[in-house]
């Protein structure tokens, strides 16, 4: 099994693949260990002095005022992890909180916060196991980090609440903990805030919509080249010279996959024959300006997900001149911000993708192809409402594509006053990366029978390797009325799994 070893130096969005969705063991670099434990002896030094220090033997937040004497402080860090874990509602996806476990453990590694590093290994520990904490939905503002889901995984390294074991059995955390051999940990100065404060969760859930958004823009431009070609359209309008004028990255990527998607085709440039036309309508014509702006969007967020990953979130944080200083870097806006861009972008992805599906459907606008592409129409009412289910979709990706970090709720007494809101920017991303999934399988659906009711036209290689694997894929292609879902749900399979974009590429080598 693959091994993600972690340093000082951050880790990368890969690791972080690697760890929550693979199930990849994690080890501590030797150079972690002695960072971790030269951080701690400048805590254990401030905490034998008098004098209050934030974090280490003072209370937190509001309660900031309070010097905690020594004899406390122990049911003081204990007391914030209970506290904290005050999460409601559906449990979260085992891959976030894998992810977000294994963030907090990076962040830790960094010798910043002052945890010891028997910490640090049960942490790691906890990941090698398969020991999920269950961790809810609400319980984030995306401030002073993700404090309800961070506290659920710190309640179960402390052997207390309730997580999942690796056969996907919750039981309390106790249980786990003694049958892997695992020692709960008992916290010390500063750890239990050190465990809560940062934004761990945001982070994993854009580094994995990144990932899955790289898969449905390549399967976007797919798709719109099959509807391209189902609609007679022209690919003059792909031309790398009328990109190269308006050079951004994005658009010029999106037209050149599209491109080769279509080389060969039979299909296209058919505008003066029975129905001639001078453009194609902008949701083919346009369909790399939208998908690029998308792609350039996603280069934004990508940038923002790799500084993070180098990053070292905490408050207060251990400097290596020995000061301990209170900041403000565990606040969500610079990740809430692209997590919101990227909902928008999305939201307009799946529109563009609605608008050709309908257009493919419409007798009118489709250029012969039969209405809502059914067998014998009246009769049969064709893929009338999978089109409904498409719309449905892309209107609630609009709802979702508002922004959540345009908002703030004070919290804490006023001492958190403006707060970032990214981990419920991360949670609808979430929803509307799933969905544009779903979009994307309708226009295939639609596109690749389109296509194969084109009688005596050959569509690209490109195009027929798709239409060849997604029928094998149990798609099927036109006929009579049947029951539909099955098919879409097998579509969705087919674009979900990445087997769109590896069926195209089996052709045309790999897309941008």
């Amino acid at each position: 099994m693959h091994t993600v070893v972690v340093g000082t130096s951050g880790v990368t969005a890969s690791d972080v693949l690697a760890v929550a969705r693979d199930g990849a063991r994690v080890e501590l670099a030797g150079e972690a260990v002695a960072a971790l434990a030269a951080a701690r002896e400048i805590v254990d030094a401030l905490a034998a002095k008098p004098d209050p220090v934030y974090g280490v033997s003072t209370g937190f937040g509001a309660l900031a005022t309070r010097h905690i004497s020594q004899e406390l402080r122990t049911q003081l860090q204990r007391n914030i992890v209970r506290s904290h874990a005050a999460g409601m509602g559906p449990r979260v996806e085992r891959e976030v909180v894998r992810a977000l476990m294994f963030l907090r453990l990076k962040t830790v590694c960094s010798g910043h916060t002052g945890v010891r590093p028997e910490v640090a290994q049960t942490m790691a520990d906890l990941l090698n196991a398969g020991i999920t904490p269950v961790v809810h939905e609400y319980g984030s503002l995306g401030c002073s980090g993700d404090l309800a889901p961070l506290s659920h995984c710190a309640l179960t390294l402390m052997g207390e609440g309730e997580a999942e074991g690796p056969d996907g059995t919750v039981r309390p955390a106790a249980e786990l903990l003694a049958e892997h051999g695992i020692e709960p940990v008992e916290l010390r100065e500063k750890e239990g805030l050190a465990l809560l404060n940062g934004t761990d969760g945001m982070l994993g859930m854009l580094v994995m919509a990144l990932a899955d958004l790289d898969t449905l823009y390549k399967s976007a431009d797919i798709t719109a080249a099959l509807s391209l070609e189902a609609l007679l359209g022209t690919e003059k309008v792909l031309a790398p010279e009328l990109h190269a004028i308006r050079p951004h990255p994005g658009q010029g990527a999106a037209a050149a996959n599209m491109l080769a998607v279509l080389k060969g085709s039979g299909l296209t440039g058919h505008h003066q024959d029975d129905a001639p036309r001078v453009q194609d309508a902008y949701s083919v014509r346009c369909a790399p300006q939208v998908a690029g702006a998308g792609r350039d969007t996603m280069a934004h967020a990508r940038l923002v997900a790799d500084r993070e990953l180098a990053s070292a979130v905490d408050n207060p944080v251990v400097l290596p001149d020995g000061r301990v200083e209170s900041n403000g870097n565990f606040h969500g806006a610079p990740v809430a911000y692209v997590l919101d861009f990227l909902a928008i972008a999305a939201a307009d992805l799946a529109s563009i993708a609605e608008r050709r599906t309908d257009r493919l459907l419409d007798k009118n606008r489709s250029h012969g192809l039969p209405p809502f592409l059914a067998d014998d129409a009246g009769v049969d009412s064709g893929l009338m409402i999978a089109q409904y289910t498409q719309a449905a979709l892309v209107s609630e990706m609009k709802r979702l594509a508002v922004p959540a970090s345009a908002d703030s709720i004070p919290s804490s007494a006023m001492q958190e006053d403006h707060v970032s809101m990214g981990w419920s920017a991360a949670r609808k991303l979430r929803t509307a990366v799933d969905n544009l999934t779903r979009v994307i399988a309708v226009e295939l659906y639609a596109a690749t029978r389109a296509i194969e009711l084109r009688e005596g036209l050959s569509p690209a290689p490109a195009s027929q390797a798709v239409i060849e694997a997604v029928r094998a894929a149990g798609v099927q292609g036109p006929g009579p009325d049947r029951f539909l879902a099955p098919d879409l749900a097998a579509a969705d399979a087919f674009v979900r799994e990445g087997r769109l974009v590896a069926a195209a590429e089996a052709v045309t080598g790999p897309l941008q």
